[in-house]
C-alpha cells in the first residue's frame, strides 16, 4: 500500500504541482490547503488522503478511474 502511496504522491508532485505557477496557486484552483501541496511535494512518508485525491480529480475534470490509470496503478 505504501508502494501505491508512493506513486500517487509522486505523478502529482511531478506532473501537476510542479508545472503550477506557485504550490498556493494549485492549492487554491484544487480546494486543497497549501500545507496540503507543501507535504505532496516535500515529505516523503506523506500518505494523501482519498478526500485529497478526489478534490484534485474534480478540479481537473478527471473521474477517479481515468486517474488511477494515468498513473499506471
Amino acid at each position: 500500500m505504501i508502494e501505491v502511496n508512493r506513486k500517487i504522491v509522486d505523478y502529482i508532485a511531478n506532473e501537476w504541482i510542479s508545472h503550477a505557477k506557485s504550490q498556493r496557486s494549485f492549492a487554491l484552483d484544487h480546494g486543497i490547503d497549501e500545507k496540503t501541496v507543501r507535504s505532496i511535494k516535500n515529505d516523503e512518508n506523506y500518505k494523501i488522503s482519498l478526500e485529497t485525491i478526489i478534490k484534485i480529480c474534480e478540479a481537473r475534470n478527471i473521474k477517479l478511474s481515468e486517474f488511477f490509470k494515468i498513473v499506471e496503478l
